[in-house]
C-alpha cells in the first residue's frame, strides 16, 4: 500500500475501479437471479434441502453470471496490474488487450484475449460459489436456531407459508462474513492461477499456458504457499463485501 502510494498517490489504490464498477452491476445480478432460479428448480420442497442441491445451486448460479461478465473482470485485473505504468483509459485499455498477440486460438485471435485464465475461473467458481452459498445457508439456519431473529412480523402467514423469522441485522452480516471466507478459502489456489493467466499478456506471454503449466510454474517458484499468497488481503476484500 505505501508503495502504491508513493508512485501514483491515494487514486493508486482504486486503479481498475471504473471496470470493477462495470462488471459488478451485470455480475451480482445475475448470480443472485440465476441462484433463485435454480434454487426453485433443485429444491422444490423442504424435504429436498439438501447439502448438495444448496451447494449446486450456489455453483451453477457463479459460474453463469462470470460466463457473461469475464471479459470485464480480466479488464479490471489488468487495470489493477498496471500500478507502475502511465495511467491508461479503459478503452485504450481493451485495445491494447485486443491487439495482444499469442500463439494459442488462432481462430479467435483477439476477443480470446478477454477470456485468458477462464478454465481456472469456472473450476474456481464451483468451490467458491458453492460452499459461499452453502455456508451463508447453514450459519442462517444455525443463527435461527439460537435467540438472535427478531420477532416475526405482525402480518406473517401461518401453516405451510409461514415465513421464516428474519435475523438480526448483525447476525446477517456475520454470515454473509463467514459465507465470504469460507468460499475465498476453498478456491483460492484456482484464484491465484487465474490471475497469473489474466495478466500473462501484460508480461509478453505470446500463449495462453493451460492450468497445469501455470501452477506447475507457481509451485516451483514459491512451493505450496505460492498458491495463497495473498490470502489475507483476500479475506480482507472478500468478507465485508460479501457480508
Amino acid at each position: 500500500m505505501k508503495d502504491i502510494r508513493r508512485n501514483d498517490g491515494l487514486l493508486g489504490l482504486f486503479r481498475g475501479h471504473s471496470a470493477t464498477l462495470l462488471r459488478i452491476f451485470p455480475y451480482a445480478a445475475i448470480k443472485f437471479i440465476a441462484y433463485e432460479q435454480i434454487r426453485n428448480v433443485l429444491i422444490r420442497n423442504p424435504q429436498q434441502e439438501k447439502s448438495w442441491r444448496r451447494f449446486a445451486s450456489g455453483s451453477l448460479a457463479g459460474v453463469t453470471s462470470v460466463f457473461f461478465t469475464y471479459p470485464l473482470e480480466v479488464v479490471r485485473v489488468r487495470s489493477a496490474f498496471d500500478t507502475r505504468k502511465d495511467r491508461i483509459e479503459l478503452r485504450a485499455l481493451c485495445t491494447n488487450i485486443y491487439r495482444e498477440q499469442h500463439t494459442s486460438y488462432p481462430v479467435l485471435r483477439g476477443f480470446s484475449n478477454f477470456y485468458r485464465g477462464f478454465s481456472p475461473t469456472v473450476l474456481g467458481m464451483f468451490p467458491y460459489a458453492g460452499v459461499s452459498f452453502l455456508t451463508h445457508d447453514i450459519a442462517v439456519d444455525w443463527l435461527r436456531s439460537l435467540p438472535f431473529a427478531r420477532y416475526p412480523p405482525p402480518h406473517e402467514t401461518t401453516g405451510i407459508n409461514k415465513k421464516k423469522p428474519a435475523l438480526k441485522a448483525w447476525a446477517e452480516l456475520a454470515a454473509g462474513g463467514l459465507a465470504g471466507m469460507a468460499g475465498q478459502t476453498a478456491s483460492y489456489p484456482l484464484e491465484v492461477i487465474r490471475r497469473r493467466m489474466q495478466v500473462g499478456g501484460a508480461m509478453g506471454d505470446l500463449r495462453f499456458p493451460s492450468i497445469a503449466e501455470t501452477a506447475i510454474k507457481i509451485a516451483r517458484e514459491r512451493g505450496f504457499r505460492g498458491f495463497f499468497v495473498g490470502l489475507s488481503i483476500g479475506y480482507v476484500k472478500v468478507v465485508p463485501m460479501v457480508a
